[in-house]
């Protein structure tokens, strides 16, 4: 077996800064890389070392890729990266001199009946379960039955809403010392020492807004788009929801009907245009000039769901990215095409609106979904 050479950081840069910055050249390449992922993919090699460039390989593809459709981009960005050669059998399970892994598996034996301490000389296949491949799976291609179980996992899902700074201060136990209230202090004491009073500044909440692309080439998205909008009315009270195609329509006071299915018949009830044109520009105009310039937008996080065909011309659209950039704290658009292999943001609505985006992300199955939350939380 030959030994592969040592990694040594170029211009000895840090290791951490070094192995972190091929971690998002991956994020730039479309990989699915999040910050959890980045420090698993450090915590990772911390136990396997850095002196073996196959193991750094393996440690890589197995915390930073999401799946085999990853792969081939991870194999081109870690042979520029690394500046080295192309690993061998990249597309294959790694060889390995350590002995074969005991499994179990997750499934009772009910057809046999058997099953017990004789059965664990044998290598078990560990057969995922159906929602975790669920969780990976394209939304727009599952059947009824799939969408049903679908629609269950989204009641797993906890948003939290971003936080901001807030000009007051609170109480703390450590931080700033809070004279006013240690003189009070004192002077209830009748000039006794007593205790030093301590605040730091308090945080509230961000308002997030959705605006949610429900035109005919959103239509096999809409109804998990809505149920995602749905928790996050649910869990953050500032979020405010729109959907969009010919028109702009306010349906977060539909969707804060307790039971999802109820919520969506009435979100239903209230939009006109459903799997409609795309009128993209022309609805984010009517909200930052109806709602957001009085208020709604300003330092808030606004996310996008659209796949950026747009009716009319892009230069409509890119002024109103404009627009609404200089208003919100952060703009994250969600694309479904965003996470599939090959795509390229080459449609004029995503062109037009690349340049004012913070975070463009994919949101095409529940994992991405999961991702979403995430960002936005930290935006």
């Amino acid at each position: 077996m030959t030994t592969q050479p040592a990694l040594v950081a170029p211009g000895r840069r840090p290791p951490d800064e070094w192995l972190i910055g091929f971690a998002r050249a991956l994020r730039g390449a479309g990989l699915h890389v999040t910050a959890d992922r980045e420090r698993t993919f450090l915590a990772a090699l911390t136990e396997v070392g850095l002196g073996e460039r196959r193991d750094v390989y393996w440690a890589g593809r197995a915390t930073l890729t999401s799946s085999p459709a990853d792969v081939e981009r991870f194999d081109q960005v870690f042979t520029a990266w690394f500046n080295g050669r192309p690993m061998e059998q990249t597309h294959s399970a790694p060889p390995s001199q350590l002995p074969p892994v005991r499994q179990a598996s997750l499934e009772e034996d009910t057809a046999s009946g058997q099953g017990g301490p004789e059965d664990d000389d044998d290598v078990v296949r560990a057969r995922a379960s159906g929602q975790e491949l669920l969780r990976q799976r394209d939304v727009a291609a599952l059947d009824r039955a799939e969408r049903a179980q679908l629609a269950r996992l989204f009641e797993r899902l906890h948003p939290l809403a971003p936080v901001r700074p807030a000009r007051r201060h609170v109480p703390r136990r450590a931080g700033a010392v809070d004279g006013p209230a240690t003189l009070r202090e004192q002077l209830r004491r009748v000039g006794e020492p007593g205790p030093v009073r301590h605040h730091r500044r308090g945080s509230r909440t961000r308002r997030v807004v959705l605006l949610i692309d429900v035109s005919g080439s959103m239509s096999a998205y809409a109804d998990s788009l809505l149920r995602l909008a749905h928790r996050f009315v649910h869990a953050a009270p500032t979020t405010e929801v729109f959907t969009m195609g010919t028109r702009l329509t306010h349906v977060t006071r539909a969707l804060r009907e307790r039971d999802p299915d109820r919520a969506l018949l009435a979100a239903g009830a209230v939009v006109p245009d459903w799997s409609g044109g795309t009128r993209l520009g022309d609805a984010l105009g009517a909200f930052l000039d109806r709602w957001g310039r009085r208020g709604m937008a300003r330092g808030a996080v606004v996310v996008l769901f659209s796949d950026g065909w747009e009716r009319s011309g892009p230069e409509v659209l890119g002024e109103q990215m404009r627009r609404l950039g200089a208003l919100a704290h952060r703009v994250v658009w969600v694309n479904p095409h965003r996470g599939k292999a090959g795509y390229q943001p080459i449609q004029q609505g995503i062109v037009a609106a690349l340049p004012h985006i913070d975070d463009f992300v994919a949101g095409h199955s529940f994992a991405t979904f999961e991702e979403l939350i995430e960002v936005i939380a930290h935006a």
